[in-house]
């Protein structure tokens, strides 16, 4: 599995299919971690941080994600994390329906697909709608298993919001429970 997401990220590593590619990316941020995984955790797109050394989730809110991930009772080594897009947008900025269409269909996807997770942590409201359409409330979903190509799904909030908001922590923390009870 971990020869075919290199392979997957090596055919992409100078990807322009999507405007994100023109917007002044440092580089491609790719999915990361246990190739094996049970358990995958995606978020929106990557940040400043994210984009400078290469991998997700690793500025302020990918440290609390470790934490959470930590307090589940597993390594980072033992998930998978991954983005809706792959590319920092401009500013910190939520990707644009289209640049989300075209990086899910060509990576998101298909590292789902590969990794096998029997389970999918989404990380907000773009990442839960990238797998579930664009129809769909946080507030209709959250903390709710949901199924993605025959996965279970579990929304939650983005760690950068809780960042914001400290007082979800334990609306998070009651979400990731129950993926642990599963």
């Amino acid at each position: 599995k971990q020869q075919i997401l290199t392979h997957l990220n090596s055919t992409c590593i100078n990807c322009s299919a999507c405007p994100l590619s023109k917007c002044g990316r440092k580089q491609v941020v790719f999915g990361h971690g246990n190739a094996d995984a049970r358990l995958m955790f995606i978020g929106e797109g990557p940040g400043r941080d994210e984009d400078v050394q290469g991998y997700p989730f690793v500025g302020r809110a990918g440290q609390l994600l470790t934490k959470i991930i930590a307090a589940m009772g597993f390594e980072r080594s033992q998930v998978y994390i991954s983005n809706v897009v792959k590319c920092r947008p401009p500013e910190n900025r939520t990707p644009l329906p289209e640049e989300s269409g075209i990086c899910k269909n060509i990576l998101l996807f298909k590292e789902i697909e590969i990794i096998k997770p029997a389970i999918i942590c989404t990380l907000g409201v773009t990442a839960t709608q990238a797998l579930l359409g664009e129809g769909v409330f946080m507030s209709s979903v959250r903390g709710k298993f949901v199924e993605f190509r025959n996965i279970p799904v579990l929304p939650t909030y983005h760690p950068a919001y809780l960042l914001r908001n400290p007082a979800a922590k334990r609306t998070v923390w009651e979400d990731v429970k129950k993926i642990m009870a599963l």
